[in-house]
């Protein structure tokens, strides 16, 4: 029987100063999932509910990097990726800047049929871990409920 490894969980706490509280960014080592991917996700959950509001200037990528424990350029792709949707002001030697983001078009059927494809393979992964199909309802349900304005 093959022994498994603790998982090589990083974090980073966001140090801002125009806003209180300090959100923290987590990214797994040990995940399928790239971590540029995990580090862009994070801080896309923070900056839409509002957690890194317009003005808030980022850590350096070089200091998120080091956190975590990744290359910088991992942190630099991630944070590209977050300006290329709107969210950040990049500027060299000056970082990253949270901008006034303006609402996107409606999403199409693609994007629509690629989000419910990335849905369904979030929920297999959480059956595959032992996670209940009462449960997984359980917190899509709590997740739609905040939705509601």
């Amino acid at each position: 029987m093959r022994q498994s490894s603790p998982r090589q969980l990083y974090g980073v706490v966001i140090h801002c100063t125009v806003m209180a509280g300090s959100p923290r960014l987590r990214i797994d080592l040990d995940s399928p999932i790239p971590a540029t991917r995990q580090i862009a996700d994070g801080l896309r959950v923070q900056l839409v509910e509002g957690g890194l509001r317009p003005g808030t200037d980022l850590p350096s990528v070089r200091r998120v990097a080091m956190e975590l424990g990744v290359h910088f350029n991992t942190v630099a792709e991630a944070y590209r990726v977050l300006a290329a949707e709107g969210w950040l002001d990049l500027r060299h030697g000056r970082g990253a800047r949270v901008v006034e983001r303006k609402p996107p078009a409606a999403a199409s059927r693609t994007d629509l049929a690629d989000y419910r494809q990335r849905l369904r393979e979030l929920i297999s992964q959480m059956r595959a871990g032992g996670v209940s199909p009462a449960r997984i309802a359980d917190e899509l349900r709590s997740f739609a409920e905040g939705l509601q304005p």
